[in-house]
């Protein structure tokens, strides 16, 4: 991903949290000769030694995942709050432009089975029921239920790669950056609210 210099976040605890509180992304693969792009949530954990992994599953009738046992890259997006920004806001002349946050993350995949997939699907499943009046947990699922896990195919991947871009007019003087944020606040998008708010928890961290 390109990424100049100034939108470059390279505070990988920040990058991180962001991948944990965005965690639905897109993983990225060759698959039968063709970029193939599956939607799905995706877990950062860590093993015993420090190292990164993304731990999820996909369904056995997406052909995505025949190309995993050879443990090739692959490429996971995650993406945050972005909103267009009009050159109307700026005190001088200028284009307009996109606010954004993305992150990339690179990898080699590997397939897991048996109680390392049945440990990442009770920790994507107590992570989202977390909030819930009445939680369901894994361990609590019937028999016929569980059967389910037949019809899916788990994987990891081992986390070579970081990159991360906050595009969140760093270089506008603090008239227009103001004058942005204001705007974005009042915006009845809630993406714009959302990059609005960012925006100021990045300046607020300079």
């Amino acid at each position: 991903m390109y990424t100049p210099p100034h939108y470059k976040n390279e505070n990988i605890d920040e990058v991180r949290e962001f991948i944990k509180a965005n965690s639905f992304g897109i993983l990225v693969s060759q698959t039968k000769g063709r970029l193939w792009g599956t939607h799905i949530p995706m877990e950062l954990d860590f093993d015993e030694h420090g190292n990164t992994f993304l731990y999820s599953h996909i369904s056995k009738a997406n052909p995505q995942w025949e190309s995993f046992a050879d443990g090739e890259e692959v490429l996971a997006i995650f993406h945050g709050p972005h909103s267009y920004v009009s050159s109307s806001w700026y005190q001088k002349e200028d284009v307009p432009t996109w606010n954004y946050i993305a992150v990339h993350v690179y990898g080699k995949v590997q397939i897991i089975e048996g109680k390392e997939l049945m440990d990442s699907l009770k920790k994507l499943v107590d992570t989202y029921e977390h909030g819930s009046e009445h939680p369901v947990s894994v361990e609590n699922l019937s028999e016929k239920t569980m059967r389910q896990v037949n019809g899916i195919v788990g994987f990891k991947i081992a986390v070579s790669e970081i990159q991360a871009t906050y595009k969140l007019s760093q270089t506008r003087k603090e008239n227009d950056f103001h004058t942005i944020v204001n705007q974005l606040e009042n915006s009845p998008d809630f993406m714009s609210k959302a990059t609005a708010e960012a925006m100021k928890q990045s300046r607020e961290k300079e």
